[in-house]
């Protein structure tokens, strides 16, 4: 008994060993696979991260209107595996440090993250299309030249077009 008035003791002036929340900030790990976070500056539109996405949590489609693709991500079907964001040519989505998921089961369908890319017109046919990312431009070139911004900037139609006209 003495042992434990001992330990009881120690453990008062020694203070709490946890942390403070959700009363105060507590510590999530390096790696910690939270909410999925999307950057869509740095999405090319491939949609492999529906295709990867083991929960169905993601869906990409072209919107209606024809002028882009939209993405929904769904936070309460996602079961934080991370495919999405290693599979990501572009690590345009990835899983955040954010661990706050718990919602009011009135708002579990509303619990979304919906953004998109916008669609660039062709300077040569006007035609729409994935516009290009600077990401991939600054890791494929040593330099990005005009040339280079001027092939970015035309369709895979007019860009072979082009490419055949100068051979």
């Amino acid at each position: 008994m003495a042992g434990f008035f001992k330990i009881a003791i120690r453990n008062f002036i020694k203070g709490p060993t946890t942390d403070p929340y959700p009363f105060g900030e507590t510590f999530t790990p390096k790696k910690y696979r939270g909410i999925i976070a999307y950057s869509p500056d740095l999405c090319i539109g491939c949609s492999t991260c529906e295709y990867v996405c083991p929960s169905g949590a993601i869906k990409v489609v072209e919107k209606e209107d024809g002028s882009g693709i939209s993405f929904s991500f769904w936070l309460n079907t996602c079961s934080h595996c991370g495919n999405c964001g290693y599979y990501c040519p572009t690590d345009a989505v990835f899983n955040s440090n954010d661990f706050h998921t718990a919602r009011h089961q009135s708002e579990k369908y509303l619990a979304t993250i919906d953004d998109g890319i916008s669609f660039v017109q062709c300077s040569r046919c006007e035609q729409k299309m994935k516009p290009p990312v600077e990401a991939l431009l600054i890791r494929a070139y040593d330099e990005i030249t005009e040339e280079v911004r001027h092939q970015t900037s035309l369709c895979p139609a007019c860009r072979r077009l082009e490419q055949f006209e100068r051979m």
